[in-house]
């Protein structure tokens, strides 16, 4: 594989990553810029190419393939640089055209797929750390970070060659370095300062309890819901009182419609021992005062129904009698008297 070859492999993401921004925020946590395209190569002239942009885990762009278009998922996905936008679009209508042609130059066999993935992280400090990764037929195949290319075992010889050729060749790895350091941290920088409004935004929590069918009949699933919450991270546990109950067994945040998030948490325990448990929620837009479910089985809701009944019916009876006993003396007040 030439170098010059090679230098074509790497431009969707080289061009992916060349809009920046001069912009600097200010970050509390890691965030990441990630720039993926998936290519499945059918024969020389066919396949199908999917492109999309990540900030964290929230989609921000995607690729029309009809059209030839980047797909702005937001309005401030755009950053604070718009003007370049179309001679990306030029530029990857190119790369998809002249992808086939270097796939088979290659010597890659078909039915081939493949995914590049480049971007970086930004740390509080405006630190920095650039990643640039590539599978092939699903298994690693080569990764550059630290300004090192490491061939993957599955990658083969082709992995290999190709790490070799960016290290015999100072003006690859300096390109590589350059669009996941520096170009790729402006980007971010100016998403973020564009996007701020969103993605510093504050969504409270809303939470319920339930139960689920549990996996031994003796036991019951207690289940709290979190939904609606965001930013992402966010703290759910099972209590007795004060204490934390290790036993709780936390899901994965799924994504609803509206960007925000939703946690399933949940608690395998005796049924006689659910009285006197709590769900508590921690979240930054609670500003401090945790959400506290308070779980009360049914077994307490029947007792309660079974004394309700008790009082009710006798109750119920005496009214029943006494407006019984009224009519009567009322009927035989009204009665006329026949006797003489």
């Amino acid at each position: 594989m030439s170098a010059s070859a090679l230098l074509c492999l790497l431009l969707p993401l080289q061009a992916a990553l060349s809009l920046g921004s001069d912009s600097q925020v200010e970050i509390n946590k890691p965030v990441t810029l990630q720039v993926t395209w998936t290519a499945s190569f059918y024969n020389r002239t066919s396949g199908e190419h999917w492109i999309s942009g990540w900030l964290d885990d929230l989609q921000t762009h995607g690729w029309n393939s009809s059209s030839g278009k980047i797909i702005f998922l937001y309005p401030w996905a755009r950053g604070n640089e718009s003007k370049e936008w179309p001679t990306l679009e030029r530029s990857i209508k190119v790369i998809i055209v002249t992808f086939h042609t270097d796939i088979f130059v290659f010597h890659f066999e078909y039915l081939l797929e493949m995914q590049f993935s480049k971007g970086c992280r930004l740390h509080s400090g405006n630190v920095v750390e650039g990643f640039f990764w590539i599978t092939s037929q699903g298994s690693d195949f080569l990764s550059f970070q630290n300004d090192s290319c490491s061939p993957s075992p599955m990658g083969g010889k082709k992995a290999q060659s190709i790490c070799q050729q960016i290290r015999q060749h100072p003006s690859i790895k300096g390109l590589i370095h350059r669009h996941i350091y520096d170009v790729c941290s402006r980007i971010l920088s100016g998403i973020l300062d564009a996007g701020k409004a969103h993605l510093q935004r504050q969504e409270r929590p809303e939470c319920w309890l339930s139960t689920a069918p549990s996996p031994e009949p003796v036991l019951l699933q207690l289940v709290c819901h979190v939904s609606g919450f965001y930013p992402k991270p966010v703290w759910v546990m099972w209590m007795r009182g004060e204490k934390e109950l290790p036993e709780t067994q936390r899901g994965d945040e799924l994504p609803n419609a509206d960007d925000t998030w939703y946690l399933r948490v949940t608690l395998d325990v005796a049924v006689k021992e659910a009285n006197g448990l709590s769900c508590r929620v921690k979240h930054s837009s609670l500003a401090g005062q945790d959400i506290v479910l308070h779980w009360e089985s049914t077994e307490h809701h029947s007792s309660l129904g079974v004394i309700l009944v008790a009082v009710m019916v006798p109750l119920t009876v005496l009214a029943g009698l006494v407006f019984w006993f009224g009519k009567r003396w009322m009927s035989s007040e009204a009665a006329p008297n026949v006797y003489p």
